[in-house]
């Protein structure tokens, strides 16, 4: 090979945890990872890298491993081949001889930092390089052995050691080339796959608030039917059928006896027609009386009807870890009214006196108006206002939650995120603050409309981060169950409880069920209440079932054993021996 002809030399990134390093790493060493990463040196048409048995070679992408994550353009390099080839046995031969690997201290990372140095005259990216060896100290990071000793196994290629074949010093490598480079087609086709997936989720988004509005819609014709034919039913009754004289001689109603009497002391002819007439009218007066009454009463009896349904619905659910009674309305918000006194424009005055409407004169949503969330999105996130204003207004927001129209409310804010972008935040807000956010959060699970809001897995741009209400939910659950305080644990552990309960679709918890996991197996070494160790084993158990895999192999990879709390209570015990199946 000609030495003035330049080798495009790439890093191959893997990371070995599959991305669990970049959801779990804040809990285990107290700061984020991205990932803990394999690094190959790919130049000459092939792949380079060191491992347990030594110095390897294989065509790129030939490991266990598969694609990488990453590939960093490390440059060109205008070493022959040969010259490399020589370079590479000797170090198979000495520094990089099989059995001299140390997961700590002599890794993957050093060969190829070193391999680049020489192909390019500069190491790999420092990043990768930085792994602490305190996470690889823990359970979950030797664990990656055998990953690594898997490494020789799978890939179809050569060794560099002692023993390599001296015929590999006579191998010539193709003609150098970019196999990395990605075709415009294919850019086009992952776009394509990427926006088709978007659209699924905008269509389910938009088929659940269709199929709510048209289930309000056939409630309402429900009703004004069963409302006609009361009514008609009523109104077909001797009660309310004044048409002939005997028939009015012989009402007995209050209406009757005035107007018989003044009819008696009329003495006239012409008093007699203006008693009759006014005895009709009177009768028509009582009659749609009587009707209006029975319109209330048909309300009355359609909505006990709904109210029923609606509760058979719930009765039928793993029933919700809820706080109904953790504060008082009437109280959180007098003191919202004081807090916000002078404060608010004449549209925000107006929302608030709609607030009031809805929860204390137990208004519908539908007093609400459109600009109600404006209202709401401006006290929780205009930093010059009291903290104290976002605290009572969260705890009138957690008061209606527990309503089964809230959802009518929820969906107002499809568009400005305004709720979840300030939920998304809790690690930043004040203790009561995080303490009244995760009892709103939690009430939300009361009524089915709305838990299933706090489940949506459409994405949003905030703040530099991709997020949607799961993984919003799931930040919250995590962040109130590992803290310190007493309250927002016990708020934590029954946000938990409540999503896993949930009877969704498997896909929803993808992204989320490792997080939820390994909070659940910290939040397990220290010494929990039994209420607070029920739902969280509930919860445990519940994603064991959902995600065969992952979740029993995390739960021995890092534990501890569920088995420590043996003995705590009966109701334990059982969920115990059913995640031990699992």
């Amino acid at each position: 090979m000609e030495g003035d002809v330049g080798v495009a030399v790439e890093l191959y990134v893997y990371d070995l945890t599959r991305g669990m390093a970049a959801m779990m790493s804040q809990m285990l060493v107290g700061r984020h990872l991205e990932g803990i990463w394999h690094t190959a040196i790919v130049a000459y048409g092939r792949e380079y890298f060191f491992g347990s048995g030594g110095v390897q070679s294989c065509r790129p992408c030939g490991t266990v491993l598969g694609e990488p994550d990453r590939v960093v353009e490390l440059g060109e390099t205008f070493i022959p081949y040969q010259v490399f080839l020589e370079y590479v046995l000797g170090l198979g031969e000495t520094t990089y001889g099989p059995h001299t690997y140390d997961l700590f201290h002599h890794n993957c990372n050093n060969f190829t930092d070193e391999v680049s140095q020489f192909l390019c005259g500069k190491g790999i990216p420092k990043y990768i390089l930085d792994v602490p060896q305190e996470i690889l100290d823990t359970p979950w990071g030797q664990a990656l052995r055998p990953l690594i000793d898997s490494l020789s196994e799978g890939a179809r290629g050569v060794a560099f050691g002692q023993n390599a074949n001296n015929s590999l010093r006579n191998y010539e490598p193709q003609e150098p080339r970019r196999e990395r480079d990605v075709s415009p087609d294919l850019v086009e086709l992952n776009s394509a796959i990427e926006e088709v997936r978007r659209n699924s989720i905008a269509l389910e988004e938009r088929r659940n608030e269709i199929n709510e509005k048209l289930a309000k819609k056939d409630r309402k014709k429900k009703k004004k039917k069963q409302k006609e034919r009361k009514i008609e039913s009523e109104g077909s009754s001797p009660e309310f059928t004044p048409d002939s004289g005997s028939s009015h001689s012989s009402h007995s109603s209050p209406s009757s006896s005035r107007v018989s009497s003044g009819r008696c002391g009329g003495g006239g002819g012409g008093g007699g027609k203006m008693a009759d007439a006014a005895e009709g009218a009177d009768i028509e007066l009582t009659a749609a009386s009587d009707g209006k009454r029975s319109a209330e009463e048909v309300d009355a009896e359609i909505e006990a009807q709904e109210r029923k349904e609606r509760e058979e619905k719930k009765k039928q659910r793993e029933p919700p870890v809820v706080f109904k009674d953790a504060i008082d309305v009437r109280v959180e918000f007098d003191a919202l009214v004081g807090f916000v006194d002078g404060i608010l424009s004449p549209e925000e005055q107006q929302s608030l006196e709609e607030l009031h409407q809805y929860m204390l004169e137990d208004e519908g949503s539908w007093a609400l108006g459109d600009g109600f969330l404006n209202f709401v999105g401006r006290l929780l996130h205009d930093k010059s206002l009291k903290s104290e204003i976002r605290v009572r207004l969260l705890n009138v927001l957690a008061a209606a939650a527990l309503k089964d129209d809230v959802i009518l409310i929820l969906h107002q804010d499809r568009r400005e995120h305004v709720l979840m972008n300030y939920a998304h935040d809790v690690d930043r807000l004040t203790l009561e603050e995080q303490e009244s956010l995760a009892l709103f959060i939690c009430n939300m699970f009361e009524n089915l409309s709305s838990s299933e809001w706090l489940l949506y897995i459409s994405e949003w741009q905030y703040c530099n981060a991709t997020i949607s209400n799961i993984r919003v939910t799931t930040k919250v659950a995590v962040h109130s169950l590992l803290s310190d305080q007493p309250v927002l644990q016990d708020r934590g552990s029954a946000i938990i409880h409540n999503l896993a309960c949930k009877e969704v679709k498997t896909v929803v918890f993808d992204d989320v069920a490792v997080e939820l996991t390994m909070a659940l197996l910290q939040f397990f070494n220290s010494n929990p209440p039994e209420e607070q160790l029920y739902r969280c084993m509930k919860a445990l158990s519940r994603f064991c079932q959902i995600s065969k895999q992952d979740v029993p192999q995390l739960i021995q990879m890092i534990g501890p054993e569920p088995a420590k709390f043996k003995g705590a209570s009966e109701r334990i015990d059982r969920l115990i021996e059913s995640i031990s199946i699992r």
